[in-house]
């Protein structure tokens, strides 16, 4: 089952138990995936509608920091209840192990030997684990090994 399919049925779901919050994050999920199909021509692939999912709850967590910043404690509890929501959608993210090992394995295959190769590196590692891990993090792991 795609995720559009899943939001779909997951939004009736809510629409019956009048659960506002979930309503409105799928709304926008959906709007985000039918903007990005129209914006590409096309019917999004599983790959797109997981790029758009990874947006959204990439950019929560944005808000989230400079909320905690700002001292905004009654929006980062909305916040932290709409990336839960998305989570559901999400694959399942990958260990610290994982990701180094799928590093490692990358780092062999394109013989990169030093902090000038970072940018082969994350560009081989990267659609690997899309979804499933924060660039950042692989940024961090990809210099350490690097190093």
């Amino acid at each position: 089952m795609s995720i559009q399919e899943r939001l779909n049925q997951d939004m009736k779901t809510a629409m019956k138990a009048r659960d506002k919050k979930t309503l409105g994050v799928i709304r926008m999920v959906k709007a985000s995936m039918q903007n990005e199909a129209i914006k590409l021509g096309e019917d999004l692939s599983e790959e797109d509608e997981l790029t758009v999912l990874s947006r959204e709850v990439k950019q929560r967590k944005d808000s989230l920091q400079e909320f905690k910043e700002a001292g905004r404690e009654d929006l980062v509890e909305g916040l932290n209840e709409e990336i839960e929501i998305l989570q559901v959608y999400m694959p399942k993210q990958l260990t610290e192990e994982e990701l180094e090992q799928i590093i490692q394995e990358t780092i062999e295959e394109v013989g990169a030997s030093s902090k000038s190769d970072m940018g082969k590196v994350m560009s081989a590692v990267m659609p690997k684990v899309k979804g499933k891990t924060e660039g950042s993090k692989v940024n961090k792991l990809v210099l350490k090994q690097l190093s």
